[in-house]
């Protein structure tokens, strides 16, 4: 069992790096991956307690593209912290990334929410912030009674403290993964929002661009949907992949390994995954 597929609180995860390696271990993975959003800065961590376990690791992150429908994520494996064409390009959104914390921050002040800065970084283990880490202070303060409410009140896409973040086209995130000698795959399809043929259209497009698999063992997704998304990835010659997409306390109900419970990734995902990077 595998999961290519967590957050830390290097973006909007509640554990640390280390953490995810020893509940994976827990969990009985053979194998895990840390994909934070747009930064590498948790995978020396990440490693270095892998080692210490036992436990195989696969350096990731997953970066948001733009999409006019739905909710485009990229999962990009084998991505080293290294300098590099897609690395150097992640420095430059990871500042863009602050701009947007404080940016949310000063408009919820401005609104009237007794939140600071300092309450942020200490929610959050240091200024690696992500919304989650807003949404778990408002409720710590009784602004909301749960992490959902305060996306759907306030910090969602379409709600009145959302900022837009910068973000990578699907072509140029694919091609830049490809450059860094790493592989992206597409996280959570059915996000995207396609449905009948479009969504088998377009990714097919995206493999010309140099995708190499499709996220089909994903956490929150139905058998009947994991079963069509592999079935999908075997017709276009994809590798079909998989994960919990474990963000802690942030995104209840999930657990590393297995999902809510049903989730399997086999090993030989992995192993299909390293012929295409050969």
């Amino acid at each position: 069992m595998i999961d290519l597929h967590t957050h830390s609180r290097f973006s909007d995860g509640s554990d640390s790096p280390q953490g995810i390696v020893e509940l994976a271990k827990a969990a009985g993975c053979s194998h895990i991956a840390l994909t934070d959003h747009d930064r590498l800065d948790g995978i020396g961590f990440a490693k270095q307690r892998a080692d210490e376990l036992g436990i195989g690791f696969i350096s990731g992150v997953e970066i948001s593209c733009i999409f006019q429908v739905g909710t485009f994520h990229l999962l990009v494996y084998f991505l080293e912290p290294v300098p590099g064409p897609l690395q150097d390009r992640l420095n430059d959104i990871q500042q863009a990334r602050t701009d947007r914390n404080l940016a949310l921050a000063r408009k919820l002040r401005d609104a009237g929410f007794p939140i600071t800065w300092d309450e942020l970084i200490e929610e959050a283990g240091g200024p690696n912030l992500g919304r989650p880490h807003f949404a778990a202070v408002m409720l710590k303060k009784g602004i909301v009674s749960s992490i959902q409410e305060a996306f759907d009140k306030y910090l969602a896409k379409g709600q009145p403290f959302y900022v837009a973040k910068v973000l990578l086209g699907p072509k140029e995130a694919i091609e830049l993964a490809l450059a860094s000698r790493a592989l992206p795959v597409i996280a959570h399809p059915l996000s995207l929002d396609l449905h009948g043929s479009e969504l088998p259209l377009y990714i097919s497009e995206l493999k010309g661009y140099g995708l190499a698999g499709i996220e089909s063992y994903y956490g929150r997704y139905s058998p009947e949907q994991r079963s069509f998304l592999v079935e999908l990835a075997a017709s276009l010659s994809l590798v079909a992949t998989g994960g919990s997409d474990y963000h802690g306390t942030y995104k209840s109900g999930l657990h590393i390994g297995i999902g809510e419970g049903d989730l399997l990734v086999p090993d030989s995902v992995l192993d299909e995954l390293r012929n295409r990077l050969a």
